[in-house]
């Protein structure tokens, strides 16, 4: 005579197996998608400058395909879009090489790139869960939002 389980039992099986798979899955997900502080980075020592109205700021860029293909086009002259009332952006006409990850905190004057063409200054800090390429970091973000203002603005990189 065979011996049943009963249906309980089985579901219960199933449920905390299944759990426990999805708690290890999204746990290794988020370690391997957080993207080091730019401070762990190693950056290039290439400086460029950011004019943005009457205020230029310096930034740092780093080591990466990414950023080395981005100094490549300057000087670059462009009307950037706020979006959010925390970043600036425009959208280059080519397509850089890419190596996004999730920064899990974007920081006041962190300068990355959405998507393969989507330049962006940030200049408020707070959390996001969007996937971004880091190319630097403005050294001294201190008046930035003021510089950038709540509108469009033309802003100019260079390299000095």
């Amino acid at each position: 005579m065979k011996k049943r389980f009963p249906l309980s039992t089985l579901i219960l099986v199933l449920l905390i197996g299944l759990t426990s798979i999805t708690t290890t899955s999204c746990e290794r997900t988020e370690a391997q998608g957080q993207v080091p502080n730019t401070t762990d980075m190693k950056n290039t020592g290439k400086k460029i400058t950011i004019q943005a109205g009457k205020k230029t700021f310096t930034a740092t860029l780093l080591e990466n395909e990414t950023s080395e293909k981005f100094y490549s086009l300057l000087p670059l002259t462009v009307t950037m879009t706020d979006l959010n009332r925390n970043e600036k952006y425009y959208r280059l006409p080519q397509n850089l090489p890419t190596n996004a990850s999730n920064t899990g905190t974007i920081q006041n004057g962190d300068l990355m790139l959405w998507g393969a063409n989507t330049v962006v200054i940030f200049y408020e800090t707070f959390s996001t869960s969007y996937p971004y390429t880091r190319l630097g970091k403005i050294d001294n973000p201190d008046g930035l939002k003021e510089a950038l203002g709540s509108g469009d603005i033309t802003i100019s990189f260079k390299k000095p």
